[in-house]
């Protein structure tokens, strides 16, 4: 399927270095201060961290020149927005030239209509599930619902992803899904990533 892989809810150093040495596409850290991964006011992305590896920023409802005074400091690739940012807000990040992943919460109800404001805008629409967190609810939602988006933007899947069910994602292989976005299904408690569970799904993703 050719899905890249992305880590999400990263803060440890430590654990960071050994994640990335797994080779993720993208590496994901939330500047959320109520998620329980917050990484906190003083974080710093280690100074060896890889090059390779895209920065992701994650942002609720947060103002713009806060998320790219973050971006400059930490060099952040792209920012991910879960909150209700608007097209407008989307357009001053993607002017301060760092990339764009609007998050958009999905249920069995959800109306795809609502991501065509942001078409052209942003780089990326990361699908997760409806819960009562913006993200990290631990649980998938039915990924047939999937048949009812356009397809135009290429997306991330995110939400209760694990070595468990990774396999079922071969089922959207017709569909524009860049990446795969991972974070409690493969933890051992917040923040903190289990090497093994992530080379399982790993393997399981290369061999889809």
């Amino acid at each position: 399927m050719n899905a890249k892989l992305k880590v999400c809810g990263m803060r440890d150093a430590e654990n960071v270095l050994a994640v990335s040495a797994l080779q993720p596409d993208y590496m994901g850290f939330i500047f959320y201060g109520k998620s329980p991964r917050f990484v906190g006011e003083d974080f710093q992305i280690p100074e060896s961290f890889p090059a390779r590896i895209k920065r992701v920023g994650v942002f609720v409802n947060e103002t713009p020149e806060k998320m790219l005074a973050i971006a400059r400091t930490l060099q952040l690739d792209f920012l991910q927005l879960h909150g209700n940012e608007s097209t407008e807000v989307c357009a001053s990040v993607k002017q301060a030239g760092i990339g764009v992943i609007k998050v958009f919460s999905v249920d069995d109800d959800f109306d795809f209509a609502v991501t065509k404001p942001y078409q052209n805008i942003v780089d990326f629409f990361l699908f997760d599930t409806k819960g009562k967190y913006y993200g990290g609810n631990a649980q998938a939602f039915d990924w047939t619902v999937l048949n009812r988006y356009d397809q135009q933007v290429p997306f991330f899947l995110s939400g209760g992803i694990t070595p468990d069910n990774v396999a079922n994602i071969a089922a959207l292989k017709n569909m524009n899904l860049h990446a795969l976005d991972v974070n409690s299904g493969v933890e051992i408690t917040p923040a903190l990533k289990s090497i093994d569970k992530l080379n399982t799904l790993i393997t399981h993703v290369v061999n889809l």
